[in-house]
């Protein structure tokens, strides 16, 4: 008889390490969640309302630029960043040229923590002019834009209507590609690259 006051005793002390146990499990669930969240609010310049975010485009046929553009606000990530790429397709309003061929459309945009997932369509891939040169400037274009306006996002996997091995001339797109804002000195010309486009030009074969 004289035992039962004991387990009693014995439970008791047991309660609080449970609870505590228990309080410092929710604590821990909650960091981790919130460390595979992506926040909702891009990290971009705002000014009144507006957001200023920077873009990737050609200058010299040979190197990266960076070109300063205000956008309207957006409600969350995936909007925010398909605002950006929209203003990308759209070309430069400056003296740079244009980084992807003209028809590029950006199908779907997709974010999973640090990761940005982006579908183009055909015309991306057929109408790049030849070269190795000319496909990197594309491609890192739009890597390093996204990344530089959103530091949560590392990584970013491009695909062609869906196809997640896409391959291009030169540059294999099977894998995240990481930014390289080495890109911003001017590359190596390879011997059949063409650089893209100017407006100049443009405006001088519509003329004729």
């Amino acid at each position: 008889m004289a035992l039962q006051p004991r387990k009693r005793a014995n439970i008791s002390l047991l309660v609080p390490f449970l609870v505590i146990a228990l309080v410092f499990g929710v604590i821990l669930w909650q960091k981790y969640r919130a460390s595979r969240e992506v926040s909702p609010v891009p990290q971009m310049q705002q000014l009144g309302g507006k957001r200023t975010a920077v873009l990737f485009f050609v200058a010299d046929g040979t190197r990266l630029a960076r070109e300063a553009r205000e956008v309207g606000p957006c409600a969350d990530t995936v909007v925010c960043l398909e605002d950006v790429l929209e203003e990308l397709v759209n070309g430069p309003v400056g003296e740079f040229d244009e980084a992807l061929p003209e028809g590029s459309v950006i199908n779907t945009v997709r974010i999973d923590g640090d990761l940005a997932s982006v579908d183009l369509n055909r015309t991306f891939s057929a109408a790049l002019p030849s070269g190795s040169s000319a496909e990197m400037l594309a491609v890192y274009s739009i890597v390093d834009t996204i990344t530089v306006n959103f530091p949560q996002i590392a990584r970013v996997k491009l695909t062609i209507e869906g196809n997640d091995k896409a391959l291009l001339q030169h540059l294999d797109l099977s894998d995240p590609l990481v930014p390289d804002y080495t890109l911003e000195q001017p590359l190596q010309a390879d011997s059949d690259s063409v650089p893209p486009p100017s407006k100049k030009n443009k405006l001088d074969n519509q003329d004729k």
